[in-house]
């Protein structure tokens, strides 16, 4: 005897499903607001760093009254806007667990912002020749071969955890950029030639171990997914 009750009526397939509740979700919440602002302030940590604002804004060094100050400073700002928005990236994944809003916006952004960020100032180290394009290569071929992974395995339906190979890698690589921003700033280099080469020879240091984290952490990820290619490939023989 079949119940009625759990037959399931035929869909239509000339109209599209009604979307489930998880993705008409409210996304205005704390934490999506945070992300958003995250994403929008890249535009201004580029601009701090590359276009010459100082030609505009004048403040006389106290021991030179025709020198800019910022000129002197300008590097720090940059750096110090960067760790600003670097650091929210820990304050809306707070907010949205905390408050229970967890959202497929949510979970789209979060992990785009970090992207464009940390893209950007890889790319304006690149225009200010303070780092050399092979660097950057590495770390953004790796987040688009992970990505890609990240995608077929979610078309499979399949969720592969970020390991604390890719936290780390994400925090190092933050401390390299901001330490390259700076490295060839006035400031450090009036410490004395000693202290200038330790610095970039720290800051280099920093980068190789980014480097190093950023190919272990992929290959880490690809050995987790590593079924999903197993998985078709079988599929694909028994098909033949």
């Amino acid at each position: 005897m079949t119940d009625n009750k759990t037959e399931q009526p035929a869909i239509d397939t000339q109209k599209p499903e009604k979307a489930p509740q998880s993705l008409r979700e409210n996304w205005r919440t704390p934490a999506n607001y945070v992300t958003l602002a995250r994403i929008f302030l890249v535009p201004v940590f580029v601009v701090v760093l590359l276009v010459p604002w100082t030609k505009w804004v004048f403040i006389p060094d106290a021991t030179d009254p025709t020198l800019n100050l910022l000129d002197f400073y300008k590097p720090w700002i940059a750096a110090t806007i960067f760790a600003l928005i670097s650091l929210t990236d820990g304050l809306d994944g707070h907010l949205a667990r905390s408050r229970n809003e967890v959202t497929v916006l949510g979970k789209l952004l979060d992990p785009l912002a970090d992207k464009i960020l940390v893209t950007a100032a890889l790319l304006a180290l690149i225009e200010l020749r303070a780092l050399p394009s092979w660097v950057v290569l590495v770390i953004i071929a790796r987040e688009f071969i992970v990505s890609g992974v990240r995608m077929v395995a979610a078309s499979e339906g399949y969720v592969i955890a970020a390991s604390w190979w890719g936290k780390w890698k994400t925090g190092v690589t933050i401390v390299a950029i901001i330490l390259f921003i700076v490295k060839n700033s006035e400031l450090i280099a009036e410490q004395g030639r000693a202290f200038f080469w330790s610095f970039y020879l720290f800051s280099w240091a920093v980068m190789i171990v980014a480097l190093v984290l950023t190919l272990v952490s992929m290959f880490d990820y690809l050995k987790k997914a590593s079924f999903l290619f197993v998985q078709n490939a079988e599929e694909k023989d028994q098909e033949n």
